[in-house]
């Protein structure tokens, strides 16, 4: 994989990170709450197990794409990009949201693109 690849991989993968930090860490915080337009503290006290269930999936996601940037493997970026894709698509529609199609799926867009040029 070449440089411009590779820093789209690696950004997609800072995103996921910073993610995980969101939902796993600061998701009862003012930081956590505003982020993702939290109702209250309150509710964000009785979802955080599930949230942090969410940060896990996300960390399992900037894992594999440090992978497939340290191994050099361009199908195992292509198929963590894509997840990427399909879970902002899915995010963006599911909670009405766009935030989350250019958070996500615009990047991991432009990653693929990337592979396939």
């Amino acid at each position: 994989m070449n440089i411009l690849q590779l820093t789209l991989i690696g950004f997609v993968a800072l995103i996921h990170i910073y993610i995980v930090i969101l939902e796993m860490v600061l998701w009862t915080k003012p930081k956590g709450i505003k982020a993702f337009g939290l109702k209250s503290k309150e509710f964000a006290e009785e979802t955080k197990v599930m949230a942090a269930n969410q940060g896990l999936y996300n960390g399992f996601l900037a894992a594999g794409l440090i992978w497939s940037m340290v191994s050099n493997k361009t199908d195992v970026a292509i198929f963590f990009l894509a997840c990427v894709f399909v879970a902002g698509i899915y995010g963006a529609y599911s909670t009405k949201k766009t935030k989350i199609l250019y958070i996500q799926s615009i990047p991991a867009t432009l990653g693929l693109i990337s592979l396939f040029l």
